[in-house]
């Protein structure tokens, strides 16, 4: 099967809560096609909406996809990606405005910093641990952005047996279980999380981080 077409396409844009969207996905592309098809019509519906992208600043795999598919409909890509990873995961032009950092803790609190909201793409053992850990700061009442799965051909199926079967054995809340919003396609995902309303209870006020010099600062957004 062709890979997507990534040309620019005419799209009708409509008014959304959100400005800026942080997407987490694989810097592979993955075996099956409609991953690939999922990312860009990611990308395709955040111009819809008239949001911004921020990502982890690759250039290839999904990242590639999603971030080439919002740059080409005219909104902004704002790509993080560490030092060290920028010869692996930066293939070519770089696409959009890029921010180097120093290591993986920067990447994740700055694409933090700047998203609305989260929307995990297919991924491996990066993009989970950066899905698990906003869902983490959800639970604790870090934050209240809403955290979306794009749950292409059941990809995320296993991950959310797994959840509900920690709900059923009391090591997640019922409240903690509506953090995570799923669904199969991209529009039908951003419409869920337009209509988030968070319901878990705010437990931390500020947050501090402090990694290499760098420190983050939360109170309660």
């Amino acid at each position: 099967m062709e890979n997507p077409s990534l040309q620019p396409q005419p799209v009708k844009l409509s008014s959304s809560r959100f400005k800026r969207i942080c997407v987490f996905c694989g810097s592979r592309s993955g075996k099956n096609p409609r991953y690939q098809h999922a990312a860009v019509q990611l990308g395709q519906e955040l111009v819809e909406r008239n949001i911004d992208l921020v990502y982890g600043g690759g250039s290839i795999g999904l990242m590639g996809l999603v971030s080439q598919a919002v740059y080409n409909g005219g909104r902004h890509v704002l790509g993080v990606i560490p030092v060290t990873l920028m010869p692996k995961e930066l293939t070519g032009e770089p696409v959009g405005e890029v921010k180097a950092v120093s290591g993986m803790h920067q990447r994740k609190a700055e694409m933090a910093r700047q998203a609305d909201a989260f929307i995990a793409l297919p991924g491996g053992y990066g993009t989970l641990e950066e899905l698990l850990e906003v869902i983490t700061w959800a639970q604790l009442g870090i934050h209240d952005k809403p955290v979306g799965l794009l749950n292409v051909d059941g990809f995320y199926n296993s991950l959310l047996c797994f959840i509900d079967k920690a709900v059923d054995e009391d090591f997640i809340t019922e409240a903690a279980r509506h953090i995570i919003v799923s669904a199969q396609t991209a529009q039908e995902l951003m419409s869920k999380l337009e209509e988030y309303v968070p319901n878990q209870d705010k437990i931390v006020s500020k947050l501090r981080w402090e990694d290499g010099g760098d420190t983050w600062v939360q109170n309660g957004h």
